[in-house]
């Protein structure tokens, strides 16, 4: 069975870097973009784009957006999307939440998008718990330095008041000798 054009046009999935890589922080949500998703699903962005068109009622807003023309330029900064003037993209890409990358999956409904849906999701998982372990940490290293600020209180005051013991006496006044009035 020969592979159709779309398939042959997308990344292989040997190319694309760790999954966790291709998820960014968007308007405070974990999402893909469209040409990572699509090579993550072996079809090209325009397949996938035309799906999610296809299925605009599956794809609530906080499944998928498009990004506003700052989210644009803050990812062409980081080198994450290439420049439309460098032969980029020319519409403005289409990101997927954890969510929105499993409906993908579904209107695809080809065997390695199913498959790969599996392991997008995982990811999203994976970094949701990494994140609540990181959390956890933060908190427990918080409550060590309250406790290590109490005790380095705890432990100034008690040099302070030590310290009068460890200092020598005052010298007395020589005793004279003989008899005195006073």
């Amino acid at each position: 069975m020969g592979l159709s054009r779309s398939v042959k046009k997308a990344r292989s999935l040997q190319s694309l870097p760790p999954i966790q890589e291709l998820i960014h922080d968007v308007r405070g949500r974990r999402v893909l973009l469209d040409a990572d998703l699509a090579a993550i699903y072996g079809v090209t962005t325009a397949a996938l784009n035309q799906a999610v068109k296809r299925n605009e009622a599956r794809f609530p807003a906080d499944f998928c957006f498009q990004l506003s023309d700052g989210e644009i330029e803050t990812l062409i900064s980081q080198n994450v999307i290439s420049k439309p003037t460098r032969g980029g993209r020319t519409k403005p890409p289409q990101v997927f939440t954890e969510y929105g990358a499993l409906q993908a999956a579904n209107v695809l409904r080809s065997k390695r998008a199913v498959a790969m849906s599996l392991f997008v999701i995982r990811a999203f998982i994976k970094m949701r718990e990494q994140l609540a372990t990181d959390a956890a940490i933060v908190r427990r290293l918080a409550e060590i330095d309250k406790t290590l600020l109490v005790h380095d209180s705890a432990l100034h005051d008690l040099y302070q008041k030590l310290l009068p013991l460890l200092s020598p006496p005052p010298p007395e006044p020589p005793r004279r000798i003989g008899f005195h009035q006073s």
